[in-house]
């Protein structure tokens, strides 16, 4: 069985379509186009704030802007160096080809202007957040520059990918705890868990070009096994928050989110199809909503708790 169509993971369409060049493909290059990577980016850091203990409302209210902002700046970073790696291989992906690098309409050199003032923003809004975060930033850079580089080396790079993505979770969770604990290693393996399963869904769609092209990925390596290996990542996801609720004491609210959250999680596992690749995208997407009721049952939980 093969992927249903061919398409681009471009959407170019309401201010960015009108932007002139090379504004256009700045913003593309940037996935200013997609917000959805900067949610995903975003929403663990918001458990993490929500999750720990000892900040006043005021100070998790704040560090919410601040992760925000941070979250934006530090996704599009992480997809610029991600194609300043991948231009080569992206030129060759049916998905991806249409990406400023890889198809010409920037050089190497305006990426690398990019990528600087980005990191000079990111950089800005470290320095507003407290220290311990300020020592947790350079472990965060070494994944964002090792991701790209992970599906030339290993079968798992969609693994790789959650740590790097989520390293949100333990970053808000120190911010807010001033200091970072198993209650935030652990929200960290369930939010890695998580990551894991819906980019591997997200990686569905170029199991025919990253075949055809060389490129290891998870998607590939679960292509027959995807179903329960799905189910595996989410349950075991699921586990991890509902275990952190526990040991922080969290309000009974967190527990309706949490399970309209965790039904919708077994549900994507249960009709997920690697060999239809726009409906791979569509599921893919879907996870910004459900994370969003978890960000909601980490806030209740909290809040009235």
């Amino acid at each position: 069985m093969t992927n249903s169509s061919v398409h681009t993971d471009i959407h170019l369409a309401g201010r960015i379509a009108r932007l002139p060049e090379p504004w256009r493909s700045y913003a593309l290059l940037a996935r200013l186009d997609r917000p959805v990577g900067t949610w995903l980016l975003l929403l663990p850091g918001i458990w993490g704030i929500f999750l720990a203990t000892g900040a006043s409302l005021q100070t998790r209210l704040i560090d919410t802007l601040l992760f925000a902002i941070g979250s934006l700046v530090m996704r599009s970073a992480g997809c610029v160096v991600n194609d300043i790696w991948d231009r080569d291989i992206d030129a060759r992906v049916a998905r991806t080809a249409g990406r400023p690098l890889a198809s010409g309409a920037l050089s190497l050199r305006q990426g690398f202007y990019l990528l600087a003032i980005l990191l000079a923003c990111g950089l800005g809004i470290l320095l507003c957040l407290p220290r311990i975060c300020w020592a947790l930033a350079p472990l965060a850079l070494f994944l964002v520059a090792l991701y790209p580089a992970a599906k030339r080396v290993t079968w798992w790079p969609q693994l790789v990918m959650g740590f790097t993505f989520g390293f949100g979770a333990p970053m808000g969770y120190a911010a807010c705890a001033n200091g970072l604990d198993g209650n935030g290693i652990l929200l960290y393996g369930g939010v890695i868990l998580w990551q894991l399963g819906f980019d591997t869904i997200y990686g569905f769609q170029d199991m025919e070009d990253d075949a055809r092209i060389g490129v290891r990925s998870t998607s590939r390596l679960m292509e027959t096994q995807a179903r329960p290996f799905i189910a595996a990542c989410y349950s075991l996801m699921l586990l991890a928050l509902g275990l952190t609720a526990i040991h922080a004491h969290l309000g009974w609210l967190f527990w309706p989110f949490f399970s309209i959250a965790s039904v919708l999680l077994l549900n994507q596992a249960r009709i997920v199809n690697p060999y239809n690749a726009p409906a791979c995208l569509k599921e893919f997407r879907r996870n910004v909503p459900i994370g969003m009721l978890l960000a909601a049952a980490f806030i209740a939980g909290r809040i009235f708790g």
